[in-house]
């Protein structure tokens, strides 16, 4: 069995190249990088974890940058995003920021997203929180065609773009593994991203009462079993 570590890689914290490397010294087999692009400064939306939200959040720093030093100093560190808040992203820059990692890494990236919490910082991005989810699904279908293809284009109701050139299979690998963490369980929205080729699907079930809990499970494992 092999641990890993989550966190959060803050100015005011350990650096990222320093965790990193001290992470792989002592055994450890992953890091994953939390990402907030910003809080904003007026926010109605609940932190999920209740309360004040915590410090950290303000002051994240961009994953792909701290993982790339991490990366650096690193040789066997699985080095992934945990999260990435795919919908408020561009899918273009993004694919080409995980296949930039994933070269820099030697094949040791693992891209972890979700949907994101925060209606505010997703607005600020020109997301709508209520198309999220349906964006992010193209986002996934569009990130794998961008990885597979010599010349890729997409065309969604979220997501559209013609043909590119961007080659990124040659700088990393042609499918880094991409797992989505949902939380709580939506089956119609587990369904869409199997349906996108994702490698792995996480719930998140500790805020739900044992019944909807043991109920979310047997619909993921049917789901599960269709797609394997």
């Amino acid at each position: 069995m092999r641990f890993g570590t989550a966190t959060f890689i803050t100015d005011e914290g350990i650096r990222p190249d320093a965790l990193g490397r001290a992470l792989e010294e002592r055994g450890f087999g992953s890091l994953f990088i939390a990402e907030h692009s910003h809080i904003p400064a007026s926010r109605e939306t609940p932190h999920p974890g209740g309360g004040e939200l915590p410090r950290i959040y303000y002051r994240t720093l961009d994953p792909f940058v701290a993982l790339t030093a991490a990366a650096a100093v690193t040789s066997r560190l699985v080095l992934g995003t945990g999260i990435v808040l795919l919908p408020q992203r561009d899918v273009i820059h993004t694919a080409k920021q995980v296949a930039s990692l994933d070269l820099v890494a030697d094949g040791r990236t693992a891209f972890g997203v979700g949907i994101g919490w925060n209606r505010e910082e997703m607005r600020n991005h020109g997301t709508d929180p209520a198309t999220r989810g349906a964006r992010m699904d193209e986002q996934l279908a569009a990130l794998k065609a961008i990885w597979t293809s010599d010349e890729a284009e997409f065309h969604g109701a979220h997501v559209d773009f013609d043909p590119i050139f961007a080659w990124l299979a040659e700088q990393g690998r042609e499918n880094v593994p991409i797992t989505v963490f949902a939380a709580p369980p939506d089956p119609a929205a587990l369904i869409g991203f199997a349906e996108a080729g994702v490698d792995e699907i996480t719930l998140s079930l500790d805020t739900l009462p044992e019944a909807e809990t043991l109920r979310a499970l047997d619909d993921f494992a049917q789901l599960a079993a269709r797609h394997r």
